[in-house]
């Protein structure tokens, strides 16, 4: 195993954009960028031993300094929603950019924290960790956020987000990755044939701005139940109010277990293509996006990503959770750690018949 290193493009102010290939010995491979963290594509082996790239992107760095649907994105400080695009935390309030009607998603969709050039370090032969601060107050968040997130691909075909972060003061920390799954292969277009599995009994529904009501829902008897693999499109076209609501799905759901490490979160499975993925975490939710919202997005080889080209699996802490008394709130005092971890596990169809 080793990390490749490639020059990726040139920022309008000169800096250097680098690809980093990380790659094991059964041809597995991840490519991530050090501007914004982005993962640009994740090479997998299907049932006939094809290497099939089953993530959403682009093929030069010009597309991600646009990037609006955050292909790929590392996401910060805070991911999802926040309703009226402001919080307090101990009697001070804070703004945010509405950026979603007169709401706030994804802290700054221009100049968040996969719109800047991390500085980048290979600690291991295959591993990479990504640092950046940001400075107090950017985002309209306090406290300068020193943070840190490792890449490392196994040997197992898995890859592993590890985040850190710091702040300088109290403040609210809420990461996660922003990459769109096709585990039919990034140019074959819709996944409603994709079977998903979420290992959640409740999910917190939204009202007609996709803003989390603080109910916490049980999804039986629900198009939100996924206890059993099914496909995405079985219920996608319901007239489910939270269906139509998110347009499709665009929901937290409550994971099994939130205080017992990292757990098994979900799945997907891609019958044709036998490739299975498994999402692991530590965080007490994850957000299931179905790319209701992609239109016409001109992406690698020329490949044009239309609604539902992908879907998200974003392991995180409840949407709003910090104006949601009901929820769990990330928020950490001045100099205490954030942690959390993501495990993208990928398995083939013909390894597992060989027990690899």
């Amino acid at each position: 195993m080793s990390v490749k290193i490639e020059k990726f493009g040139e920022l309008p102010d000169g800096r250097t954009a680098s690809l980093y290939h990380l790659k094991n010995h059964r041809g597995f491979e991840v490519c991530v960028t050090d501007f914004g963290v982005n993962i640009q594509s994740i090479l997998v082996r299907n049932c006939r031993g094809e290497k099939t790239d089953v993530a959403l992107g682009f093929d030069h760095l010009e597309d991600y300094l646009e990037n609006n649907g955050m292909f790929g994105a590392t996401v910060g400080r805070n991911v999802n929603r926040i309703s009226n695009a402001e919080f307090q935390i101990d009697g001070i309030k804070y703004h945010l950019a509405k950026n979603r009607g007169k709401h706030n998603i994804h802290s700054d969709k221009e100049h968040g924290f996969h719109k800047v050039l991390w500085d980048a370090e290979v600690i291991d032969e295959n591993a990479v960790r990504f640092s950046y601060i940001s400075p107090d107050g950017e985002q309209g968040f306090p406290g300068e956020l020193k943070v840190s997130v490792i890449y490392t691909v196994t040997e197992a075909n898995g890859l592993i987000l590890s985040y850190e972060a710091v702040s300088s003061k109290k403040t609210l920390i809420n990461l996660t990755n922003h990459n769109y799954f096709n585990l039919g292969g990034h140019e074959s277009g819709n996944v409603e044939d994709t079977e998903v599995r979420i290992l959640a009994d409740q999910f917190t529904p939204v009202d007609e701005e996709t803003i989390p009501t603080g109910e916490i829902r049980k999804v039986e008897g629900t198009p939100m139940d996924f206890r059993e693999r099914r496909t995405i499109g079985r219920d996608i076209l319901s007239e489910d109010d939270q269906i139509r609501f998110g347009k499709g799905y665009d929901h937290n759901f409550v994971i099994r277990s939130p205080h017992c490490g990292i757990r098994k979160a979900a799945e997907a499975f891609h019958r044709q293509q036998g490739i299975l993925m498994e999402v692991y975490s530590d965080l007490p939710g994850l957000q299931f996006y179905t790319g209701n919202t992609i239109r016409d997005v001109k992406g690698k080889g020329d490949i044009v990503y239309k609604k539902r080209s992908g879907f998200c699996m974003e392991p995180q802490y409840f949407p709003n959770s910090i104006n949601t008394e009901t929820f769990e709130a990330p928020v950490f005092e001045a100099g205490e750690t954030y942690h959390a971890a993501v495990i993208y596990q990928f398995v083939s169809r013909e390894e597992k018949e060989n027990g690899q």
